[in-house]
């Protein structure tokens, strides 16, 4: 007996399974919060892409199951593969690769400044990334007003473009275009100060034997410091790749991005319309399940660069 209360009087010693069960508990209800904010969501979604759900449900509240019909016309309308889904993925893969390059070109000028311009700069560069989408996108349109834009007058200058015909959110390249400067200008501060921390954690040794060695600038960027900042660029690509995939409001409030040019629509901007401009609740929740189905491949995908980073 005597032994039995020295055991469970002796420190560090826990009944078994409160060592497991102790930090759930403690974090049931974040979770169950969590839970109800974005579960529920989901799969009130999922369910309402199953029916024919428009106006007349929506006032009587009855149900109008219909399978996976919507998943077919989905699946079979010529819009998503010739239009939407080449649109959504061509944005997303320039507006990634440009928003990566910008970034780590400014991070690269960042980290050759003395503190206290690397300061004025990041501040500077921040405003880019705390101004609201809504407010930087109206900047955007109102540059490349046909006539009397800053941008359109500047290329008319320049002999690109005639500014008193030239509307560039008629043509769906031009359309995309001014929209991946738009996610650029947005998105870039992100990219800049990430690869930045990691620029400063490189040993400076490192840096200098490389240039005894006779390594060039371009050199000493792919051989030895991209190698040591690789899972920061993983991190910074993915991030902004399921950031680019569902971009709307970048899209929407340009004009003929509202579903009047359909040659422009997106996943984001398609469900939006489906659901809210043609009344088919049903459809656009399924566009909207497409579109989380391709994030969530995106996120796997992350976590496993992350997972296998921690291995190495």
């Amino acid at each position: 007996m005597t032994v039995t209360v020295r055991e469970r009087t002796r420190p560090g010693r826990r009944r078994p399974g409160t060592g497991t069960a102790r930090p759930w508990l403690l974090l049931a209800p974040a979770l169950l919060v969590m839970g109800g904010l974005l579960l529920y969501p989901l799969v009130r979604v999922l369910v309402l892409s199953l029916q024919d759900f428009g106006l007349r449900e929506l006032v009587s509240g009855r149900t109008n199951w219909v399978g996976l019909d919507n998943y077919a016309e989905l699946l079979g309308s010529s819009d998503l593969w010739s239009t939407v889904l080449p649109n959504t993925v061509l944005f997303a893969v320039v507006a990634v690769a440009l928003t990566v390059v910008f970034g780590t070109l400014v991070a690269l000028l960042l980290a050759r400044l003395a503190p206290v311009t690397r300061g004025i700069v990041t501040t500077s560069i921040m405003v880019a990334w705390a101004i609201p989408a809504v407010t930087g996108t109206y900047v955007w349109v109102f540059m490349f007003t046909p006539g009397d834009g800053i941008a359109v007058q500047a290329l008319d200058a320049l002999g690109l473009v005639d500014a008193s015909t030239a509307n560039p959110f008629a043509g769906r390249l031009s359309f995309y275009a001014v929209a991946v400067l738009n996610v650029v200008h947005h998105g870039f501060p992100f990219v800049a100060l990430t690869v930045l921390a990691g620029l400063l954690t490189v040993p400076q040794e490192i840096t200098e034997a490389a240039i005894v060695d006779g390594a060039n600038a371009w050199r000493r960027f792919w051989s030895v410091t991209f190698p040591m900042l690789r899972p920061v660029f993983a991190v910074v690509t993915v991030l902004s790749t399921i950031w680019d995939f569902k971009v709307f409001t970048q899209i929407y409030l340009m004009p003929g991005g509202d579903g009047v040019n359909r040659n422009v629509l997106t996943l984001g901007t398609w469900s939006y319309v489906e659901s809210f401009a043609q009344n088919r609740y049903g459809l656009g929740a399924a566009i909207a399940v497409l579109l989380t189905a391709l994030l969530l491949v995106i996120t796997v995908a992350y976590l496993r660069l992350l997972f296998r980073e921690e291995e190495l």
